[in-house]
């Protein structure tokens, strides 16, 4: 980054991980919420929010059930978009690109070091699915705590991270009067070409 002029840096990479700081000091909670934007396999567009659990040269990482709605839609149509917006900063972070799923192993240590309850709920709940009552999700995890006991809760083999690997990455931080200030970089071969644009 070039001063304080963010719409100069050179390398998107970086100036998400700067932001992401800032955020992350700033942000009363969940400064990794995102907006996840997918499509079905005749394009009727979905969106929701997550959490962005990583990122970095390769991309943005968030997880999920592979059936979920968002998993059947991502095996239809592998490519999504995304949103992180920080209120307290007035700032955005926009991106897209294909979607592919992260290795096992980069699946298991995540899964590992959720919370144990966190681990039981992923297992227990048939995301997007309907279902009658609370009480019946609460019995199937008491089952499931029963089940493995003091031992490891192994992470179920519908349950994985995507990553988006973006192909554009946009910054928008708000100006006054409407006058923001925007980046787009696109991917150029091995590099980012950035772009300022109009607000």
């Amino acid at each position: 980054m070039v001063g304080d002029d963010f719409t100069r840096a050179e390398n998107p990479v970086a100036l998400f991980a700067a932001w992401m700081r800032e955020a992350e000091a700033s942000e009363p909670e969940d400064p990794n919420a995102m907006a996840l934007a997918t499509a079905d396999a005749d394009g009727l567009p979905d969106v929701r929010m997550v959490l962005l659990k990583g990122f970095d040269a390769n991309g943005f990482v968030f997880y999920t059930n592979v059936d979920s709605a968002k998993g059947v839609e991502l095996a239809a149509n592998p490519k999504a978009a995304l949103v992180l917006h920080w209120k307290s900063l007035r700032r955005q972070i926009r991106a897209r690109g294909p979607v592919e799923r992260v290795s096992d192993e980069e699946a298991d240590a995540y899964f590992a070091s959720r919370r144990r309850e966190s681990r039981l709920g992923a297992i227990a709940s048939r995301q997007s699915r309907p279902l009658a009552d609370r009480q019946t999700l609460m019995d199937e995890v008491a089952v499931l705590d029963e089940r493995f006991g003091e031992g490891p809760v192994p992470r179920p083999s519908n349950w994985t991270g995507f990553r988006i690997v973006p192909t554009a990455i946009e910054f928008w931080q708000n100006g006054e009067f409407r006058l923001h200030d925007r980046v787009r970089f696109v991917r150029d071969g091995e590099g980012w070409r950035g772009q300022r644009l109009y607000p």
